[in-house]
């Protein structure tokens, strides 16, 4: 079993490493085909400024005009701004519309550019030179945020599906567990229908026998196990109300069948707790937390179960002065399959935490628990859902 959860471990780690590997390859992947881009742009605006400069230092021909403004107009996207030394503005293109309307804007954000991009400086006869700013295409600066949003909804995707897989497990394993629980009710029911017909035929013998009262008492038991696992899978009826007469008949009954040196103590408010809930399937959650106890303490030890209302909670705690646990076994006590007991089947507390949450609309928890000193558990029961 242990090195079943350390494989699962592993699993969860290695899922983990994998998803954090393609979302760090999408967003690096991504950014260097933005800066690609970036490269691209800078490529153009040089060769922008080139026929520029030629036309300037130079008459060119038809021909060579007609090339340098199929060159000129080939820029649709990249915003550039061409002002003279004295700052005067000679030319600009895609700029906004509101900064296009007004000079000092466009010398603004010139100087805000020229912080990006140095300024390309065009010589001019006469020496009033141009100097060329640009910046990035807004298409461009639209996509330096792609690669994180990709990441991101990569991210998304990939922890919806695990959410989505982990959910389809969780359902899977409810059915099995519940389809195992209503299996072994029927296959206890049909012995013990046997064993009910042999009773009453000693009863007719020797009525007052102790052995005849001492097994009729063990059949009434099999028959509440019995009615036990066959609640699991289905809605059961929460028709008992008196919680405190529930607890106490728990008690009772456990009190005389665990060890004479477990000091079993029960704490019960002075005034009746009255709260819907199934009395069967409660003293199965109450009998799997005494047991995992007792067995906790071997056998020997101080036991107390108490019983109180906080906040229209109604708390149970069942603490032990036992061997109590690691961090790791506190966290994977309720997951079905787990124990820690050689000959354990990991199904009592997961069972438990079942009936608590889906059946009674509260929860059960590790309250405490300390290696060497012992454990709490704590079932929550809300009055009013």
């Amino acid at each position: 079993m242990k090195k079943r959860s350390i494989f699962a471990r592993f699993n969860n780690w290695f899922i983990f490493s994998l998803m954090t590997l393609v979302v760090v390859s999408i967003v690096i992947t991504s950014t260097l085909v933005v800066n690609y881009l970036k490269k691209e742009e800078v490529k153009r605006v040089d060769i922008l400024v080139r026929a520029l400069k030629f036309q300037q230092d130079v008459t060119p021909s038809l021909e060579v005009q007609e090339l340098l403004l199929a060159i000129y107009s080939s820029n649709t996207t990249i915003p550039m701004i061409i002002l003279d030394k004295n700052d005067q503005i000679i030319e600009y293109k895609h700029l906004s519309k509101e900064i296009g309307e007004d000079p000092q804007k466009i010398i603004a954000e010139a100087n805000r550019m020229e912080k990006k991009y140095p300024a390309i400086e065009i010589k001019v006869q006469g020496g009033n030179d141009q100097f060329v700013y640009y910046d990035n295409s807004e298409i461009l600066n639209n996509l330096q945020y792609f690669p994180f949003l990709l990441g991101f909804f990569v991210l998304c995707y990939f922890l919806f599906s695990f959410w989505f897989l982990r959910t389809v497990k969780k359902t899977d394993e409810g059915y099995l567990w519940a389809g195992l629980a209503k299996e072994t009710a029927h296959q206890i029911g049909t012995p013990l229908s046997s064993m009910m017909g042999w009773m009453e035929i000693m009863k007719m013998e020797n009525p007052d026998s102790d052995g005849v009262i001492e097994i009729e008492k063990d059949i009434s038991r099999l028959r509440t196990i019995s009615e036990r696992f066959s609640k699991i899978g289905s809605v059961p009826e929460l028709n008992d109300m008196n919680f405190n007469e529930t607890i106490q008949e728990n008690f009772d009954y456990l009190k005389t069948r665990i060890s004479k040196k477990i000091k079993f103590t029960l704490l019960l408010p002075t005034y009746n707790i009255l709260v819907p809930h199934n009395k069967i399937l409660m003293s199965w959650v109450i009998e799997n937390l005494v047991k995992n106890a007792v067995d906790a303490m071997k056998g020997e030890g101080i036991l107390q179960m108490s019983v109180f209302e906080r906040n229209k909670n109604i708390l149970v705690e069942v603490k032990d002065n036992g061997s109590g646990m690691t961090k790791y076994q506190a966290q994977n006590a309720f997951k079905p399959g787990y124990s820690t007991k050689k000959r354990g089947w990991g199904l009592g507390l997961s069972l438990a935490k079942r009936v608590v949450q889906e059946y009674h609309n509260g929860d059960i928890k590790i309250s405490q628990t300390e290696v060497g000193k012992g454990t709490t558990f704590r079932i929550l029961i809300r009055k009013e859902k």
